[in-house]
């Protein structure tokens, strides 16, 4: 890479000279150099892998899918170093785990599988698979406050998709352990949310936007599973033999 340089030297003395004063000589060389270098660097292989080269998520002979009821103040995890409540407590299933997550302290649906392209399908927000939530929130909304969900919110890492919401009668669902803190002198209401994108703490992120904070949420419904008659702090695993995913 050095002898063209060296021979410009030699064979230019002369030229040397006179531009060393003004300093075009060094820039000239250091010019040619990096563009040597960018040369140099271009021929060689990188490592980045290409999007539409990484590897896909794999499907598995024998799929298992369990439905779980989880309880409040449960993380959504096999292990804790802090000793707190995991799905290990339970659900004994080997090879699974959870597709999607659900907040410490959010209630509900979570659904577990050994199948990576069913996590896939649940987790990615292209896949666009709705998950449907019954949201507990202080005070009472307005046709008007809710439509703003619906048109979509602005939160501080971007715009929401427009959500599906309705007020709904109180579900009959389990008492939860510890209770919420309710006021005395300010109502509650009963939201059915459906949204298919999974931000962190998204709906509650969302109702707190329009001015009325979540008090209790539970996960109902995930794509085509529900909780059905499924007691909290229990699990169901499905029959796949013969079933489409």
């Amino acid at each position: 890479m050095t002898q063209p340089f060296s021979k410009t030297r030699n064979s230019n003395k002369s030229t040397s000279k006179s531009n060393k004063s003004t300093g075009f000589g060094n820039a000239a060389g250091n010019k040619l150099a990096g563009s040597a270098k960018a040369q140099a660097r271009s021929s060689k292989p990188h490592n980045r892998v290409d999007n539409k080269t990484r590897a896909k998520p794999k499907t598995v002979a024998n799929p298992v899918i369990v439905l779980f009821n989880k309880p409040f103040d449960v993380l959504c995890q096999f292990t804790d170093e802090q000793g707190r409540k995991t799905l290990k407590d339970f659900i004994p299933i080997p090879g699974v785990y959870a597709a999607g997550r659900l907040d410490r302290d959010s209630e509900g649906l979570l659904l577990l599988t050994n199948d990576g392209k069913l996590q896939s399908q649940i987790t990615e927000p292209k896949k666009k698979t709705y998950k449907t939530y019954w949201a507990q929130v202080e005070g009472k909304p307005t046709e008007a406050d809710l439509e703003k969900l619906r048109q979509g919110v602005e939160l501080k890492d971007g715009m929401t998709l427009p959500a599906q919401i309705n007020i709904m009668h109180k579900p009959e669902i389990w008492d939860r352990t510890p209770p919420i803190r309710e006021r005395a002198n300010i109502p509650t209401t009963w939201l059915e949310i459906q949204i298919c994108e999974g931000r962190n703490r998204q709906v509650r992120r969302m109702t707190a936007h329009i001015g009325f904070p979540t008090l209790r949420l539970i996960r109902y419904k995930i794509g085509q599973w529900s909780l059905d008659d499924l007691q909290n702090g229990d699990y169901r695993q499905l029959d796949m033999k013969n079933k489409p995913v």
